[in-house]
């Protein structure tokens, strides 16, 4: 109904626009999200800033800090330069722990492709519709909770994710994990804020963000040596993004697959032309809408579609991956636990997650460990599979909140934790 009243809409305005060819056509206002031609040099660079409000909680109060909208400079997987929004929250809660106060530099978990789904966006408004598309602030909880306790907060939309310019580069990990450090180099040099290069930084995400979180805390050693980083958190990382493409294939989150297609065929063309003769004109459309979509449009578009129909051969694409290790390649250079944090990391995952597969997630954890890092492995024990649904998925980001923001709070205070590598094979 709703994209069969855009069209009329936009025929209409298509016969308006042709009648009056001959007058001045008005040019739009940019916005902020539309990055400047130019962008300054550095990583994390501030581009420019502006005051937002704050959207309410889920539990009826104001989010107990002052928000500042952040542009800033970030590189992506070719090594260029990339304007990144985001959002930096300054608590209005004392700080009671030891040391400068804290700095959680967040990744969201999938917001979707399109610009409507930043996470910036939602954080203001919490419910933000743009045209037929809406994104949703369900990350406000987890903000709200770290606020609460006094530590800076700091959330980036990833690259592409509300800037005007480029499509997000979803599950990209080196796009990831470097705008997610960038953010809080830009953090950090913003003015009146009571953070500082001393203050301890920890990285959350769950999902996506658990993804963007393992990332930056393996890129960090030579990506961004000087921050002050004590600790990450990594929850139902997407790692494997080959073996993620099986699990998630079928479900209701099946067009997530095409958000990381997408986000890989940039810096790879030899993807994107074999794209051109493997994929149907099915699988072409998908490809196409979900770039302006959120996961709830995408959800509704394509849950529980398979892959194997988006393909000439009829194969998923997990199927064709697997077995043409050139089409494999760029997709599997998006393996995270191939380098070494040098802070301890925790690593939750669901025994039955139906997205992100378990399997894979836990192998991230027995990287790192073989690799000699501090692992804190998390298995959530699910007796009974969900069928696809993501509430597998979901349930451990909401049940194990409170736990997972005590054990970031622990490291950013400078309690030592053991790490429990050595019992890694007796967990699920």
């Amino acid at each position: 109904m709703f994209r069969s009243a855009r069209f009329l809409g936009l025929a209409a305005a298509g016969a308006l626009v042709a009648g009056l060819a001959a007058a001045p056509q008005a040019t739009a206002a940019p916005t902020f999200y539309d990055p400047p031609s130019d962008l300054p040099a550095g990583k994390g660079t501030v581009i420019r800033t502006e005051p937002m409000k704050l959207a309410l909680t889920f539990n009826g109060l104001y989010l107990p800090g002052k928000a500042t909208r952040i542009m800033y400079t970030s590189t992506d997987e070719a090594g260029a330069p990339a304007a990144v929004s985001g959002a930096y929250i300054e608590p209005t809660k004392k700080w009671t722990g030891t040391g400068p106060r804290p700095l959680v530099a967040v990744a969201a978990g999938t917001q979707g492709q399109g610009d409507a789904c930043a996470p910036s966006k939602s954080l203001e408004t919490f419910l933000n519709v743009e045209g037929d598309e809406f994104g949703i602030g369900y990350e406000i909880p987890s903000i709200h909770d770290f606020l609460n306790r006094g530590m800076a907060v700091v959330l980036t939309d990833y690259i592409g994710l509300g800037t005007t310019d480029r499509v997000h580069t979803y599950t990209n990990r080196l796009d990831m994990g470097q705008a997610l450090l960038d953010a809080a180099r830009a953090a950090l040099k913003l003015p009146d804020t009571s953070v500082t290069t001393s203050s301890p930084i920890g990285l959350y995400g769950y999902s996506q963000g658990g993804g963007a979180a393992g990332s930056a805390a393996e890129l960090a050693p030579t990506y961004a040596p000087e921050l002050n980083l004590k600790g990450a958190y990594a929850g139902a990382p997407p790692a494997n993004l080959v073996e993620v493409l099986k699990s998630a294939d079928g479900t209701d989150l099946t067009g997530v697959i095409a958000y990381a297609i997408n986000g890989i065929t940039p810096y790879h063309p030899e993807l994107q032309g074999a794209l051109d003769t493997l994929a149907t004109p099915a699988g072409k459309e998908a490809l196409e809408k979900v770039k302006t979509q959120c996961i709830g449009g995408t959800l509704f578009s394509y849950g529980f579609q398979k892959t194997s129909k988006w393909t000439t051969t009829g194969q998923s694409l997990y199927d064709i991956l697997k077995a043409d290790p050139a089409l494999r390649a760029p997709v599997d250079a998006q393996r995270i636990g191939r380098l070494k944090p040098n802070v301890p990391v925790q690593v939750l995952t669901g025994t039955k997650d139906d997205i992100v597969d378990h399997a894979q997630a836990k192998q991230l954890a027995k990287d790192w460990c073989a690799k000699g890092v501090n692992v804190t492995y998390t298995p959530v024990v699910q007796l009974v599979g969900t069928g696809g649904t993501a509430l597998n998925h979901l349930g451990p980001a909401i049940t194990r909140l409170g736990q997972t923001h005590d054990w970031l709070a622990d490291r950013l205070t400078g309690k030592t934790v053991r790490s429990n590598c050595s019992s890694l094979w007796l967990l699920p």
